[in-house]
């Protein structure tokens, strides 16, 4: 059997042509306003994320404020009745200064600081006359968790997981679900059964040979028992070749309905991605799928 049928483009029966070209001049349009929207999205993600990393910069700034000094320092300031008030949290000593300090530490000089900290190893009697004496207000806390400070630090992170998961889903046609975000080796193929829309020889136009030809695969697929008694091996696969737009896919997709069984529709563009390997994954996916639902057109 030939497996090779070559159809012109110059077909008296333009019907079934003219419907696919419309067909993907609408998925063309409503492709460009997806994209559309997903930028004015994408902007509005973009947004976020500058206000996240400007808060936690701001929250960052804030915390470069408060110096770690050392115990000399600490010493100096308190003995010049510089400390105003302070608290004691966890063995680290958090002060405020009477009036702003330049402040020299190791990353370098920090000029206007008012607030400041400094580890204290353990408070006792001693060092508490020594507070009184010159003059500061001091209190104890108790340790507790910044939960601002790590939500502003990490929020920065999270929306930009959240802005890729988002590109992710765009570009898997906005599928729902996590799971879907990272399966990028998952095929995309449309399937259709016998429980959807069912085509026939009797909608496509013309290809007489090619439907002739063909009939001998529809008894294949119906009736593989018969064939295999008679020692016939099943065809692999059969190659139309034609200009797009021609009918090769409805073609096929005639054959499957013909003979009852699924078709796997899935055009070359979808192997292809930024990912290195993500192609041939969805060709092996794709079979294993075929596979599952054998017999079937792929």
């Amino acid at each position: 059997m030939d497996n090779k049928f070559k159809r012109d483009s110059n077909n008296p029966k333009k019907d079934f042509s003219k419907k696919n070209s419309s067909k993907k001049s609408d998925n063309f349009d409503q492709q460009g306003f997806q994209w559309k929207q997903a930028g004015k999205t994408s902007l509005i993600w973009i947004m976020i994320i500058s206000v996240a990393i400007y808060l936690s910069a701001t929250f960052t700034d804030n915390a470069k404020k408060e110096p770690v000094l050392q115990y000399s320092q600490y010493k100096d300031f308190l003995q010049n009745h510089q400390i105003a008030e302070g608290t004691f949290v966890d063995n680290i000593f958090r002060g405020t200064l009477k009036t702003p300090q330049s402040i020299i530490t190791k990353i370098g000089t920090n000029d206007n600081v008012s607030h400041f900290q400094v580890v204290l190893p353990f408070i006792d009697q001693d060092v508490m006359n020594e507070w009184e004496e010159y003059g500061v207000d001091y209190s104890f806390k108790e340790k507790s968790i910044d939960w601002t400070g790590y939500v502003l630090n990490m929020l920065p992170w999270l929306l930009l997981i959240a802005f890729w998961i988002f590109i992710m889903r765009r570009m898997q046609g906005g599928a729902g679900g996590m799971s879907n975000v990272f399966n990028f080796g998952k095929s995309r193929a449309k399937i259709w059964d016998n429980n959807m829309d069912k085509v026939t020889f009797n909608d496509v136009a013309g290809c007489v040979e090619a439907k002739e030809e063909l009939k001998e695969v529809i008894e294949f697929l119906k009736h593989p028992k018969r064939f295999r008694k008679l020692g016939a091996k099943i065809p692999k696969g059969v190659l139309l070749v034609g200009p797009p737009g021609t009918g090769k896919t409805l073609l096929a997709r005639a054959v499957a309905g013909q003979a009852n069984v699924p078709f796997f529709s899935l055009s070359g563009a979808d192997f292809v991605e930024m990912f290195v390997g993500v192609g041939a994954s969805r060709v092996r996916d794709l079979f294993e799928q075929g596979k599952k639902e054998s017999p079937c057109i792929i």
